[in-house]
């Protein structure tokens, strides 16, 4: 990893293009460097404040809206679809972009140190926590306590050794730990605060403690089935003891970060606003099928806020066989041409008259799903047989178009696995149904709880199934969360399509081709100790199907 900092690495960019850096899954870029940007040595945190929040939340889009979308089945794409639905990845999976997050993080914690200014280091420890766990859970073991010092001579210090990632783990729940502390004061007892530049919690004390407990009770979460005992001690520690770890559980305290939508950069990214045409991103990314029926058997009313209804029903008829005409907004299509389809795809037509999803991976052409009479099938057709996202995700910014870091639904439904494990003496029911609540309440449509809560297969079972997919649906927008939650549960019991690289969901990114020319030694290190499956084939141990030792 290419820590050392020249002239160059120690510039930062002006606030409004550091908050726009913008991340994929497939590849994390470099930050751009403005010769006339901030100096961290002479910035005030409160400026480097906006940088790391702006770009940490970019990231969890950029990440759960992108291809993992794809893997856990919220999305398929129609258009360039293969890393999308087809797992079709490679070593450009470049983790440089969450390092630059804690290149400046860094900065910030210093200078807090330096100037005493506890509520700063407490939101950079947080920060840190949370990039950090990304890489972890992302690629496994990585760079961590040598990661950020770049700037000091020794090749162990350019080329830093790879961690354990039971010991990035470690230190991120010690980190956290020492933020509940930092941020355990009273909001007058610190100095130094800009609401205007904390642009995720504008300044407030107490919600950023909240969320420091919170990312810990999810990284005590995730350790459950590899260390069971400490993850236990951990949950129990913090649900058990309210005023000592205060924790995220109403949606005002939700961890969101708004867009601006004021340029490209900074907006929603599959906006149609600043010059992007429809049919590009945003006409491409399509439901997928595997949510949109699972939010139908369950009647749930978050569905029609993140799917658009399909242009036109499809009904099928045995006679005449050949009919093919549209009366009244409805397509009928005669058992001829719908034999034809069949035979050719090996998918069965729609006839929903609302929401239609593309199943996952299931051809090389999946701009023909659904007999879309768009002969010419380039990438990105529309479909008047297939939904579109809710128009809402052409806007460049919205009430509801936030970048979802931690909210109430999800702790509260990881209290509800605690619980159901005997691990707090908690209400498992209770908090399940909290969760739900919470992220109708979220996405504001609170009013359909009282309904919703009684459908069948929503109303509580008792069971880590439901839990695990109240919470996969929840995750819409940042699925990153929920993959990391299918790796520890196999939860929603998601399968792969038939077109996909391997027949199996993957289960990290691979350590990028960069990294192993940069850092050839400890890259190596670390992927001998990658565990391979059945499906690493020929990808070797640097594989999206190998295990690390979490998974292990």
């Amino acid at each position: 990893m290419k820590t050392k900092y020249t002239h160059r690495n120690k510039l930062i960019l002006p606030l409004i293009l550091l908050a726009t850096l913008l991340f994929s899954c497939e590849k994390l870029e470099d930050m751009n460097i403005n010769p006339n940007g901030v100096d961290p040595a002479i910035a005030h945190p409160n400026l480097l404040m906006s940088t790391i929040v702006s770009q940490t939340g970019l990231a969890v889009v950029g990440l759960g809206f992108g291809n993992i979308a794809g893997v856990m089945q919220h999305t398929q794409k129609d258009g360039w679809s293969g890393g999308h639905n087809g797992y079709d990845w490679s070593t450009n999976q470049d983790w440089a972009g969450y390092y630059g997050i804690l290149r400046n993080t860094d900065e910030m914690y210093k200078k807090s140190v330096d100037m005493e200014l506890e509520f700063h280091q407490g939101v950079a420890l947080v920060i840190k926590s949370y990039i950090f766990g990304l890489i972890t859970d992302i690629w496994g073991d990585a760079p961590y306590s040598r990661a950020l010092m770049g700037d000091q001579s020794g090749e162990e210090n350019i080329k830093p050794a790879f961690d354990r990632q039971e010991d990035i783990y470690t230190g991120i729940l010690a980190d956290l730990d020492t933020a509940n502390t930092l941020l355990s004061k009273n909001q007058n007892d610190y100095l130094g605060i800009s609401p205007a530049q904390d642009i995720l919690l504008k300044g407030d004390v107490d919600l950023w403690r909240k969320f420091a407990n919170s990312l810990a009770l999810r990284y005590y979460m995730r350790l459950s089935e590899k260390d069971p005992s400490m993850a236990r001690a951990g949950i129990e520690k913090i649900v058990n003891n309210p005023v000592g770890y205060p924790i995220i559980l109403n949606t005002s305290d939700d961890v969101n970060m708004d867009y601006p939508g004021a340029s490209t950069v900074d907006s929603w990214p599959t906006n149609t606003v600043f010059g992007q045409l429809e049919q590009g991103s945003f006409r491409r990314l399509k439901m997928c099928a595997t949510l949109v029926d699972a939010m139908q058997e369950l009647n749930d009313p978050r569905l029609e806020l993140w799917a658009q209804k399909i242009d036109i029903p499809l009904v099928v008829v045995a006679s005449p066989a050949d009919r093919n005409e549209i009366v009244d907004g409805i397509r009928y299509v005669g058992s001829d041409a719908v034999d034809q389809y069949l035979n050719q795809f090996g998918f069965p037509v729609d006839e929903d008259p609302e929401f239609v999803g593309l199943p996952p991976s299931w051809s090389n052409l999946p701009q023909a799903y659904n007999m879309n009479p768009d002969n010419n099938w380039g990438q990105a057709p529309r479909n008047p047989h297939a939904s579109h996202l809710n128009d809402r995700y052409k806007k460049a910014s919205g009430p509801l178009l936030k970048s979802r870091l931690l909210t109430a639904a999800e702790v509260h439904l990881i209290i509800a696995e605690a619980a159901l494990m005997g691990w707090t003496n908690e209400s498992a029911q209770v908090h399940y149904e909290a969760g739900v609540q919470a992220s109708l309440k979220a996405w504001g449509i609170s009013r359909a709880y009282d309904s919703y809560i009684l459908n069948e297969g929503v109303a509580y079972e008792g069971t880590q199934k439901q839990i695990m997919e109240q919470k996969w649906i929840a995750s819409w927008t940042a699925a990153a969360e929920s993959w990391f939650d299918f790796r520890r549960t196999g939860l929603p019991a998601l399968q792969p399509g038939a077109v996909v690289k391997r027949d199996a969901l993957p289960l990290r990114f691979y350590y990028s081709i960069d990294e192993m020319d940069y850092n050839p030694v400890n890259t190596q290190s670390a992927i001998d100790l990658l565990e391979k499956t059945a499906f690493s084939a020929e990808d070797g141990k640097n594989s999206a199907w190998s295990k690390m030792w979490l998974l292990q």
